[in-house]
């Protein structure tokens, strides 16, 4: 039997097919990235255009939250009205709700607020609800997980690791007995993107620290100095990971794996769909486990995901938070959980039979993004991020000492935080 909830998102799809269909000359022009599978938002597009009458034009570009980021501000800061909804990193809402670009959504819900938003996972609940206002609503959640060849451990007698000692030694012992030159032992990212934040703070929070103490940043310590050790020995003292770890990108990490060329990849939640395809040299050969630990400590993860925004200048604002509303309801999340391998925003997904009979560890998936962490909320994330990621870029790829990183990181952070 339906949940209330459920038959509250229903209604709001059969409402918008009510206001569509009778005004749907004007097509809805809706962005997303190239790396948020628009090949996929493509089908789910035309299914609402089939069912409502109301088109949807699809507008790509970006391969990255950077790329993706920067197009958007471009348009919105020229309060351009060609947009009407647009894909934003779970990062962006607080800075789009200070910035003025996301409509505000509460008069078009058309349900008790509250009760919609117990739907969805808290972190995504909480990210989308800024100042009290409603300004955007989830796609799709993520979490970085550690992608295992499952082929090779099982031939050479080795368990998934729980720990980032057995990471190293397990990734260490194939490579040896491979003898295949082109064979990563570990890839993450650590290019000038946002994934080089991530890449940062999952170590740094593995130690048990904290970006803001008080309110404070404090990452000038002891911690900070051991995540940049622990990056550093991946690729200079156990040589697990490329000496060029700093080219390396979300999409680098994901083609090398598919290539059969790494062991062990630190990559979020769509890396599973592409590994089965059938181009990829890896189907049918691969493992997901959470994140592994330091010793005597617990695993951590970084929180991701995508939210649906409407456009502040749009001109076609009911329309398009009817198409949100749709587009964030258990039946998309379940039909991109099962096209893309998109983590959903709706825990009851998780447990949806045909779900689990074609991705499996989606099982164990959801303790993993329901204790994710998150990174810092903030207007001006875009200058927390750029601060955390070039230093990072800059450590790995040898320009910059750790100690001179962590001290302009915490004084760059200082006085966005003052």
């Amino acid at each position: 039997m339906r949940n209330k909830l459920t038959s509250l998102l229903l209604a709001a799809g059969a409402a918008s097919a009510l206001i569509c269909g009778t005004a749907s000359a004007q097509a809805l022009k809706v962005f997303v990235g190239g790396q948020q599978r628009p090949d996929v938002m493509k089908q789910l597009f035309d299914i609402y255009e089939r069912e409502t009458g109301q088109k949807v034009e699809l507008e790509v570009g970006g391969t990255t939250s950077e790329a993706q980021q920067q197009y958007l501000t471009t348009v919105l800061s020229s309060k351009d009205a060609s947009l009407d909804v647009f894909l934003i990193d779970i990062v962006r809402p607080a800075q789009y709700a200070a910035a003025g670009w996301a409509e505000p959504l509460d008069p078009y819900i058309g349900a008790n607020k509250a009760e919609l938003l117990k739907r969805y996972l808290p972190a995504y609940a909480e990210a989308n609800n800024v100042n009290g206002k409603l300004v955007a609503m989830p796609a799709f959640a993520d979490a970085m997980f550690l992608y295992y060849r499952k082929d090779l451990l099982e031939k050479h007698g080795v368990q998934p690791p729980k720990t980032w000692d057995e990471m190293v030694a397990a990734a260490q012992k194939i490579t040896g007995a491979e003898g295949n030159p082109n064979l990563q032992g570990f890839s993450y990212q650590g290019a000038k993107i946002e994934g080089a934040t991530c890449t940062f703070m999952i170590p740094f929070w593995g130690k048990g620290a904290e970006l803001l103490n008080n309110g404070k940043p404090s990452v000038n310590n002891t911690a900070g100095k051991e995540a940049f050790q622990f990056l550093l020995d991946l690729k200079d003292k156990s040589k697990v990971s490329k000496s060029a770890i700093a080219e390396v990108t979300t999409e680098g990490t994901r083609l090398d794996f598919q290539a059969g060329n790494v062991v062990f990849a630190q990559l979020w939640g769509y890396g599973w769909n592409r590994f089965q395809a059938d181009d990829s040299s890896v189907k049918g050969k691969v493992g997901v486990v959470p994140l592994p630990s330091f010793a005597g400590g617990k695993p951590v993860t970084c929180v991701g995901g995508w939210q649906w925004a409407v456009s502040s200048f749009s001109k076609n604002k009911e329309k398009a938070a009817n198409f949100v509303m749709w587009m964030s309801g258990p039946r998309v999340m379940k039909e991109l959980a099962l096209r893309a391998s998109n983590l959903p925003a709706i825990p009851e997904v998780y447990k949806d039979p045909e779900v689990l009979k074609s991705i499996p560890w989606f099982e164990q998936a959801l303790p993993v993004v329901q204790t994710a962490r998150a990174r810092p909320v903030s207007p001006r994330y875009t200058e927390v991020s750029e601060t955390i990621q070039s230093n990072v870029n800059a450590v790995l790829a040898g320009v910059k000492t750790p100690d001179a990183a962590l001290s302009e990181i915490d004084s760059r952070l200082a006085r966005i935080y003052r």
